[in-house]
């Protein structure tokens, strides 16, 4: 208690040694530039001459500053602002300054800097909606907005805007943006023709459906009027248009190339390319995840990471816990696909804010939200071996600050299928029924305040075993094995900030969740219960230090889980309380991100643990970044949850103690490294980016689960010597034709420990993986349909597997696994923007493992052992769905 009171008086004192308040003066200038490094370049020039703040746009041109007038002047901050390189009203930057600056830097120098503030007002500025999507768009719609007479014009995907300037005697707005729409682009006033569109490069093929709103009628984009019809007249859009919304036209995957860390935006474009009917499907399409089943009685599918299992990787919902302790061998597959609005993947360290158990990265999850407009979708789907659900979902908006979500899942495996005759099924039969209520306010632009409500509910119920078990009878009144497994799992979490008025860089945010996750479950005569109650508090502050360049977010957390768990006949009870301080500081330069984080938890039962994170970005050239992190993690095992995978066999735990308080085995301890360096460039004259990154994940104290000592034995015992996971990737995106995008990608893991008998290979992870994804969709038609095809070929490398020597020889494995490649394919039509259809086939090669069960025969044996699963056990699967939106 005395470290967390002088923790929470060091940040005190941070706090109220910052700068006082002074009365600031405040301007706004005319300044050329042209992109976000352009903004970059000038804020921080502007900041570094003394303003405390600096707002640049690209859209107008315009630069708002707050600077002490006793300390700075606006000729000093202008002057310094041309000295990098960028005209303004006051300055002319020198030639060899402009000169110097990137290429994508090089903005129009039409007006000397004297008369840009008069020119501001001779020549009449206007800004309109107008469709693209990348570079070349913007090059297009600016060159034909330029050759129609503009003498500015600045086009931004971001924003779908485009800002320009003419002079009303010699052009005017509607022969601009005809000569724009004669070009290839739809804009607020004309329409290109069909045969153009279709003749743009595929990366420049934007949504045609998206509404367009006619800026003015004192409506601002960020607070629009209520929604009104619109009409096309010809090749017009009705003038009479209110309201402004526009929505980015994303890729399926994003690289986030302003994130410090290596962060994967993964949206629902992605999510649409596989059946995905739930969280464990999600990443089929993704390189950097890897997905296998975990057993061949169960069925489920567990992820690994930078070669390590799920359970280093801090799996999030809406920022807070979620898949941990308990729920971690079955709750990914309790989040459906189709309540999935959007997954952050990060690679190595991530931000401290979100806690201490992340080590090889995170995956985040959002739920569906209101987007563009309120939406209720229905999805039907169904497989050939007899799995159906069914998805509702519902997006509305209740008034000018509040919408809801209504999510709501069912699904039912009803086929009993054994394509290998050896008595048991391939996966269990059984149902689930979730539903979810999301309740959101946002006032920020007013009030300041927005918040976040969400409940969910989830019931499970699987069973699996031989063809012949009975889930009506007792497991203790007959032969035939058999698998149940119960699950309940009720979640509700608030998060509400607030934005301190005039500050709009400090905020403070708290979050609270509580979740009881409870499991009653039977392996044969081996019986599994246990319960989780969690209890989650974050409490976060930023702001900033001086300027923009220098943030901060600093605050409190709160950690209490209580766990109950029955393995046999012995009980295992432990709570764990963990409250803990953070700080983490942005600093933002030129060319580079660095963010630093370090907090320090006071765990209960494991001690105190300092926690340091560190990401680095620079950008070595304009399309050439480089990245850079280093990090701590700790977690307690949950051994009973996270093995759950051998329970299917008839091998004893062994649990080798050694003075810890959770099993009698001390916390698992690591550092991540990793470095990684992002390439876009031109291929087939369209991008095409190349990403290759390097992690080193070292154990300082783990938790061991040793298969090898005896094939009738699970051994669990802390790490003494090196444990080390080294993984190395390459994937390349491009597209290679219009409407055609390829993902390549090789993987390469060196994973290994030193256990009781020597150093070994972790087993069941290949060292060598490849992956190929190809993505075709069809030009849209007037009605908005199309078709697409996607493709998954993955190649799995052989993999070390458990010494089984000991065993008859029937019952042994071999040293190591054959490789493998599976195919997974999709088609979909499109009929209208509101429904679409989809047919797919999974595991297309047919590759199974051969007798994934030893001794199946003999379940009650001394051999039976379901758990040495390192290939696909069920043949080619097809599936059909159907998506309907209203």
């Amino acid at each position: 208690m005395k470290i967390l009171l002088k923790s929470f008086l060091l940040f005190s004192t941070l706090f109220f040694s910052l700068p006082s308040a002074q009365t600031l003066s405040k301007a706004k200038f005319t300044v050329r530039g042209e992109c976000d490094m352009c903004k970059e370049r000038i804020e921080t020039s502007a900041k570094k001459t003394g303003a405390s703040t600096a707002y640049w746009s690209a859209e107008t041109q315009n630069l708002q500053i707050e600077f002490d007038a006793g300390k700075t002047s606006a000729d000093e901050i202008l002057k310094n602002i041309a000295g990098d390189g960028h005209d303004n009203e006051k300055h002319k930057a020198p030639n060899s300054a402009y000169d110097n600056l990137p290429s994508c830097c090089h903005y129009e120098r039409e007006n000397p800097p004297a008369k840009m503030a008069e020119a501001n007002h001779q020549i009449q500025e206007s800004q309109y909606f107008v469709r693209g999507n990348c570079d070349e768009c913007k090059e297009r719609i600016e060159t034909a907005a330029k050759s129609a007479g503009a003498t500015g014009a600045l086009w931004e995907a971001e924003t779908q805007k485009i800002s320009l300037e003419f002079d009303p005697a010699k052009t005017s707005a509607d022969l601009i943006l005809k000569k724009i729409a004669e070009v290839g682009h739809d804009n607020e006033k004309f329409l290109t023709t069909n045969q153009v569109y279709r003749n743009l490069p595929g990366c420049c093929l934007y949504d045609r459906d998206l509404p367009f709103g006619e800026k003015g009628s004192g409506v601002h984009s960020d607070n629009p009027a209520p929604k009104k019809d619109f009409s096309r007249n010809g090749d017009h859009y009705d003038k009479s248009i209110e309201e402004v919304r526009l929505e980015k036209f994303k890729d399926a995957t994003a690289l986030n190339k302003k994130s410090a860390g290596l962060t994967f935006n993964i949206g629902g474009k992605e999510l649409l390319k596989a059946a995905c009917c739930n969280l464990s499907e999600s990443f089929e399409t993704n390189a950097t995840v890897d997905v296998s089943f975990s057993n061949a009685v169960t069925g489920t599918k567990q992820l690994k990471m930078l070669g390590l299992d799920q359970k280093y990787t801090a799996l999030t919902k809406e920022l807070l816990p979620s898949i941990r302790g308990l729920a971690a061998p079955y709750g990914l597959n309790l989040i459906p696909g189709r309540w999935i609005g959007g997954i952050q993947l990060t690679k190595g360290g991530s931000t401290v804010v979100n806690g201490y158990e992340s080590i090889t990265g995170q995956i985040n999850t959002e739920l569906l939200k209101v987007q563009e407009k309120p939406e209720t979708a229905l999805n039907i789907f169904a497989d050939a071996n007899g799995r159906v659900e069914t998805n509702i979902t519902t997006t509305s908006q209740l008034n000018d600050h509040w919408n809801q979500s209504v999510l709501l899942h069912g699904n039912a495996t009803l086929g009993k299928t054994d394509s290998n005759n050896d008595g048991f099924l391939d996966q269990p039969t059984g149902n689930q029924i979730n539903a979810a209520y999301l309740l959101n306010y946002n006032d920020l632009e007013h009030s300041g305040l927005g918040s976040h409500f969400g409940i969910s509910f989830v019931k499970d119920e699987r069973f699996g075993g031989q063809t012949a078990f009975d889930p009506k009878e007792e497991q203790s009144q007959q032969t035939a094995y058999g698998v149940g497994i119960d699950l309940s799992r009720f979640e509700i979490w608030n998060k509400t900030g607030y934005v301190f008025k005039d500050k709009p860089y400090q905020s403070i945010g708290w979050m609270n969740q509580f979740t009881t996750h409870q499991q009653d479950s039977f392996f044969g005569n081996r019986n599994y219960w246990g319960n989780q109650n969690t209890f989650y508090s974050n409490l976060v502050f930023e702001s900033i230090i001086g300027n923009t360049n220098n943030k901060f977010k600093t605050g409190a957390s709160f950690l209490y889980d209580k766990y109950d768990e029955d393995y046999l006949a012995k009980n295992y009870q432990r709570t764990e309380t963990v409250p803990g301080v953070f700080f983490e500081y942005t600093l933002t330069g030129l060319k580079y991100t660095l963010v630093a984080g370090i907090r320090s938890d006071f765990h209960n039962l494991a001690g105190t643990q300092f926690t340091p994170r560190l990401n680095f970005k620079y950008d070595l050239f304009p399309k050439t970044i480089l990245r850079l992190s280093a990090g701590r993690g700790f977690r307690t095992a949950n051994i009973f949850a996270e093995s759950q995978q051998y329970f299917a066999s008839n091998r004893e735990i062994e649990i080798l103690e050694n003075g810890g308080k959770t099993y009698g085995l001390k916390p698992e301890i690591a550092w991540n490294y990793g470095a990684s360096l992002q390439q876009e460039f031109k291929l087939f004259n369209r991008k095409a980016t190349l990403v290759a990154d390097f992690f080193r994940t070292d154990f300082q104290n783990q938790v061991l689960t040793d298969l090898d000592v005896s094939p009738q034995k699970i051994v669990f015992y802390n790490l003494e010597g090196n444990s080390f996971a080294n993984s190395l990737q390459t994937q390349l995106d491009f597209a290679p034709a219009r409407n055609l995008e390829i993902r390549l990608a090789y993987k390469y893991y060196d994973v290994r420990a030193d256990f009781i008998g020597g150093e070994r290979e972790i087993p069941f992870m290949a060292k060598n993986r490849g992956f190929f994804n190809a993505s075709y969709s069809t030009s849209k038609t007037g009605k908005g349909a199309f078709w697409n095809l996607d493709t998954t070929l993955q190649l799995i490398g052989r993999q070390k597997l458990p010494n089984l020597n000991l065993n008859p020889s029937e019952y042994r494995l071999p040293a190591y696994s054959k490789g493998y490649a599976t195919l997974n394919a999709q088609i979909s039509r499109n009929f209208t923007k509101n429904m679409r259809v989809y047919l797919g086939g999974e595991n297309l090669t047919g590759y199974t493992q051969k007798n994934p069960i030893l001794d199946a025969q003999n379940p009650f044996g001394n051999y039976f052992d379901a758990g040495m699963v390192y290939a696909p056990i069920m043949s080619a699967n097809v599936y059909v769905g159907v998506d309907f939106t209203l």
